[in-house]
């Protein structure tokens, strides 16, 4: 709802050229801590640290997925976001079956760490997008269907914190969530 109200004030603000160039700074700031997981829970960097490799592919009764799946769909998801984001040629995933991994479980330890590292390596690259000289916010990228930066930013922060919800019922689920 928040992240609505927002949007609705960005709009009204593009019609308003006096004020955008200090609101949108205002506005990217905001972006990047909804990114980070700084505002209304907790950021993935603390929701995914120390989760024992044992528990990583359980799929907890009368849930469809596993920890390692929504990791790696969380990655998925933001990569597909960022790379529609940046790239004029981009080619449309199928959903659902390219967004979930098949595999409940990651193959080792290096496929987990690569995930959870590429996951914070393509949110700082979208945040770099935010913090461009030219950021434009609200003009539509040509090769969308009216999506423009803004709402694409929206949308990783409210995937993400969906998904790390999840993350957190899990791991309290199997026991290894703090106290």
């Amino acid at each position: 709802m928040f992240l609505s109200l927002i949007y609705l004030l960005l709009l009204w603000q593009t019609n308003n050229k006096n004020m955008a160039s200090a609101s949108d700074k205002e506005v990217i700031k905001y972006l990047i801590a909804f990114l980070k997981g700084r505002q209304a829970f907790a950021p993935l960097e603390v929701i995914l640290e120390k989760i024992p490799k044992e528990v990583r592919g359980i799929v907890p009764d009368k849930l469809p997925y596993s920890l390692w799946q929504l990791v790696e769909h969380i990655r998925v998801c933001q990569w597909d976001i960022l790379d529609f984001s940046r790239n004029p040629r981009y080619k449309e995933m199928n959903w659902p079956a390219d967004y979930w991994p098949k595999e409940t479980a990651p193959k080792n330890d290096e496929e987990w760490d690569n995930s959870i590292e590429k996951i914070f390596s393509d949110r700082d690259e979208f945040i770099t997008l935010l913090e461009a000289k030219d950021c434009d916010l609200y003009t539509p990228f040509p090769w969308g269907n009216g999506q423009n930066l803004l709402r694409e930013a929206m949308l990783i922060a409210n995937h993400n914190a969906h998904h790390a919800g999840e993350i957190i019922v899990i791991r309290r689920l199997l026991g290894v969530w703090k106290k």
